[in-house]
């Protein structure tokens, strides 16, 4: 029964792939589509580049970005023990989005608006290495404070006062900055997963592979923090070195994602109940996997319904997220509520 579910999602992401690759506001046959794929010279060179340049890197952003926050968010989940914890409960995501604003409002128009200008707010490497920066050091913060603090509870606060704090300091920063910054930046707030190509979709892929990896590696340290700290210490597992692996793994996923893309939200919440509910397990070998498959399906659909078919407009991948994921997120906290009456 597990073999089977995973084949139909490997089949469902791949009819999303080339549906996601085939909409657009230039409109190329299928057939063209699959010669692209497949390696083969097509004779309109326009239709090559669109596909091989621009809808082929975006479709593979949107699988690596899905599989990656998908994942943090069960990690979180986990950890915390807590169904609507997710990739931006440990102030990651907000750090980020503060290195990214110290940049933009700070710069002002010498580095930050000339690099987005040029290569548009996704594509610009100040704002990659700016939200690396950020996310990095709310990583180094949380990994601190981690080391005294021994409740995921307490953790949790912690985590969600980091963020506050590094959206205030934004918020401080765009009360006194120039209309034009302040909407360069609302637009990397959106979220988007057509500025990434070549080198840094490498770049990307590297990262989140790694953090993936790591995942693997904890995934019986976190089948263990399921059923609590005492019986994890109880089966010998050293619960302050599981949590600075999943913590580590998690922030490397998620703030190499935003660093990328922007924040992008809900996929992280509603993918792991998702993946509990097709596979009924809550074995972490098993939702690993199945958590990047769900994910990256996902995330190609939301990519699929933000394209505007015979239009140069293209919505930004929050709002179709944040459409998608919230009625997951009203399903979990119902179905909890139903299970206690």
């Amino acid at each position: 029964m597990f073999n089977y579910r995973l084949y139909i999602l490997f089949l469902l992401i791949l009819i999303a792939f080339l549906v996601d690759i085939a909409f657009g506001s230039i409109h190329i046959p299928l057939l063209q589509i699959l010669d692209v794929v497949s390696g083969k010279q097509i004779e309109n060179d326009s239709w090559s580049f669109i596909i091989q340049q621009i809808r082929l890197p975006k479709a593979f952003t949107a699988i690596i970005a899905g599989s990656g926050l998908a994942v943090s968010g069960l990690q979180m989940q986990t950890l915390f023990r807590n169904p609507l914890a997710g990739p931006s409960v440990l102030g990651i995501t907000a750090g980020a989005s503060l290195g990214v604003a110290i940049v933009m409002f700070s710069a002002g128009t010498i580095t930050s608006l000339y690099t987005i200008k040029e290569l548009g707010i996704s594509g610009s490497w100040l704002i990659i290495l700016a939200s690396s920066a950020g996310a990095a050091l709310v990583m180094f913060l949380v990994l601190l404070i981690s080391g005294a603090v021994k409740d995921h509870i307490v953790m949790l606060i912690i985590g969600v006062m980091l963020g506050n704090i590094t959206l205030s300091l934004v918020s401080i920063w765009q009360y006194y900055s120039a209309p034009e910054l302040i909407k360069d930046y609302l637009m990397w707030t959106f979220g988007s997963l057509g500025g990434v190509n070549g080198v840094q979709l490498m770049i990307l892929t590297a990262v989140v592979f790694f953090g993936l990896i790591l995942t693997f590696i904890a995934s019986k340290s976190l089948d263990a923090l399921l059923l609590g700290d005492r019986y994890a210490m109880s089966l010998g597992l050293s619960v302050k070195s599981a949590r600075i692996l999943i913590i580590s793994s998690t922030s490397l996923l998620a703030g190499g994602i935003t660093a990328f893309c922007g924040p992008i939200g809900f996929v992280g919440i509603a993918v792991p109940h998702l993946a509990r509910a097709i596979f009924q397990t809550s074995s972490h070998r098993v939702l690993i996997p199945a958590c990047c498959l769900i994910g990256a399906l996902l995330m190609l659909i939301c990519d699929i319904f933000s394209q505007l078919p015979g239009s140069q407009s293209v919505l930004p991948i929050n709002i179709i997220t944040a459409l998608i994921g919230s009625p997951v997120v009203i399903w979990v906290i119902a179905r909890r509520q139903k299970r206690r009456d």
